[in-house]
């Protein structure tokens, strides 16, 4: 059974990068090591890994990796530290358009 992991990097501007791959060890020496001159972490290193989850299926690792590309940085550091309730508040949209705001007719 293949593994394959959906990571988070800390880069150096403190911007943050979300990648999948099935060698987790090789793909962090690439970003850290700049094997790739066009890549979003080549002149953000060095770079620090702060997440990473294991996935034994391909489709559900890029699944996770596309939905947490379009989360907040927020919310992406949440889930390094592991702040569940954290992500559930980030997760909330907190203006008066939310559905539980709308007034009942």
């Amino acid at each position: 059974m293949k593994t394959y992991y959906v990571y988070i990097l800390k880069c150096s501007d403190n911007l943050l990068y979300t990648g999948i791959t099935n060698d987790l060890s090789r793909r962090f020496e690439e970003h850290q090591f700049g094997k790739n001159k066009d890549s979003f972490t080549y002149k953000r290193r060095p770079v620090e890994l702060i997440w990473h989850e294991v996935f034994n299926d391909a489709e559900q690792a890029i699944s996770f990796e596309k939905k947490i590309k379009k989360w907040s940085a927020k919310k992406k550091i949440a889930l390094a530290r592991e702040d569940y309730d954290m992500i559930q508040i980030l997760a909330e949209c907190r203006n008066a358009s939310h559905s539980k705001y709308k007034p009942d007719f």
